[in-house]
């Protein structure tokens, strides 16, 4: 269970000035706790005491940062069970899927120990022509500094261990801002780097208002800023930033092709996890899913037939595949998107109903291609299904989107895979997987307007530093 209350971490230290933030059961929709809410005095006094505490994360040993980062492993391992518990309060995520989440923020920070001892640079020859004789380079890896982060509410754990971990490996403190509906993961993880030897201010975590937190992107002491979010918000944000750095986690509307030579009941059951997982809500989860024509009929009364299969309710069942979306006006929203595609001529294949935030997993055919739940973002339990007949034409229906976060291909025709590895405008293709297939040391990030730079720990530690260059020269 959570606790009564929680504090927010300003400067490495717990601070309780009130309990203002309600959290409540994603489920049952009532209070399960609160939460302490930074102001902008607060989040002022946090960014000024990561720029004080620059110097010295800088100047930390890596074998001193790896063995905080070694800590958190085995703090997450003991507190494994309470996070996922939490995580499936919080989040409203079925208890396997929040215990899933925990293994992946284990992972993230073991990755994170292993990259903060081997952040290098190179030699650099220099003598590339009569001008340069004598001359020597080598270039090496610097923190950047103080950095923000901004998460959201669907992985409240690993995303913001995605920016977390790689900072402390870098040498970089930070001020964290996590979702308000989603809070408590990302406490807790502060609690847990509260026990470490990190230098005074190295972090905060701070859930703030909206309204209240626009120093996270507009302080000029900060030099970068991550943000995981919507494309709405995290283009706005960028626009703000000023002079910093900027890494933009975005939104995406996910395809995943199946070709005619696949596995049809290897793909469907990789689609209806890719589909539906965590009720949609995932940035790369399988919204639209393009079939050949030969084999289309079979892959969707299949894919029907196991959509029919997965059991929606209470999160906390161990059996429960389905639970509730993180608000009833989310649910609300996407089931008129649904009215909207099949009063424009979709067709129902299943689900479509919903009661309060619980909508059910649904599935649409022959959706003209100019409604929302095919062009947007649904971030939902919707798919849409089309058929195809050429490759190439599949392959364009996929670009056909103004995200580009990962595409999923079935197929064992190495010429198509390198074919869509060439031509697919996305950040990464899966092939024999779903889109929302990922390992935490993956470089992950789009193109358009799902985002702009990358995270997986090695080149988020990449944006959280930069190269420094020393010349010398021989004097003969």
């Amino acid at each position: 269970m959570l606790n009564e209350t929680y504090p927010y971490y300003l400067g490495n230290h717990p601070v309780a000035p009130n309990t203002d933030l309600i959290v409540t059961d994603k489920y049952t929709g009532e209070e399960a706790t609160r939460v302490a809410m930074a102001d902008e005095k607060a989040i002022d006094e946090a960014i000024g005491l990561a720029v004080a505490a620059a110097e010295p994360m800088r100047d930390m040993p890596a074998y001193a940062r790896q063995e905080v980062l070694n800590h958190c492993v085995r703090r997450f391992e003991e507190r494994a069970e309470e996070l996922a518990v939490s995580l499936c309060i919080e989040a409203g995520k079925p208890i396997k899927d929040s215990r899933g989440e925990v293994t992946r923020l284990i992972d993230t920070f073991k990755i994170a120990a292993e990259e903060s001892v081997r952040i290098n640079g190179e030699v650099l020859s220099l003598e590339r022509s009569p001008r340069a004789k004598g001359y020597f380079g080598m270039w090496k890896r610097v923190p950047l500094g103080a950095c923000s982060f901004i998460s959201p509410f669907n992985f409240p754990l690993n995303l913001a261990a995605h920016k977390v971990a790689p900072a402390i490996a870098a040498g970089c403190p930070f001020v964290l801002k996590p979702a308000s509906l989603t809070p408590i993961g990302a406490l807790i993880i502060g609690e847990v780097l509260a026990e470490t030897d990190l230098p005074d201010g190295a972090f905060s975590i701070l859930p703030c208002r909206r309204d209240g937190a626009r120093l996270f992107t507009e302080d000029p002491r900060l030099k970068l800023l991550s943000f995981t979010g919507s494309p709405a918000v995290g283009w706005a944000l960028k626009a703000q930033a000023g002079k910093k750095k900027v890494v933009l986690e975005l939104g995406g509307n996910a395809a995943c092709l199946v070709d005619e030579d696949a596995d049809i009941d290897d793909a469907v059951g990789r689609v209806i996890i890719g589909a539906f997982y965590q009720s949609g809500q995932s940035c790369i989860g399988v919204q639209r899913i393009i079939v050949h024509e030969s084999i289309y009929e079979t892959f969707r009364d299949k894919l029907v037939a196991a959509t029919l299969a997965l059991k929606a309710g209470n999160p906390r069942d161990e059996d429960t595949f389905i639970g509730p979306m993180i608000s009833e006006k989310e649910a609300f929203r996407l089931d008129q998107w649904i009215e909207l595609a099949t009063g424009a001529g979709g067709k129902l294949l299943c689900g479509g109903g919903r009661i309060g935030s619980m909508l059910e997993a649904t599935l649409l055919e022959d959706v003209p291609r100019d409604q929302d739940v095919v062009t947007r973002e649904a971030f939902g339990p919707v798919a849409v299904l089309s058929r195809f007949t050429e490759f190439e034409a599949a392959l364009a229906e996929v670009n056909d989107s103004e995200f580009g976060l990962q595409a999923g291909l079935f197929t064992s025709d190495i010429h198509k895979i390198h074919r869509a590895w060439d031509v697919l405008e996305v950040g990464g293709v899966i092939i024999n997987d779903v889109p929302s297939w990922r390992v935490d040391h993956m470089p992950y990030g789009g193109v358009k307007d799902s985002g702009l730079g990358r995270e997986g720990i090695r080149w988020a530690i990449e944006d959280m530093t930069e190269p420094r260059l020393l010349v010398l020269r021989r004097k003969d």
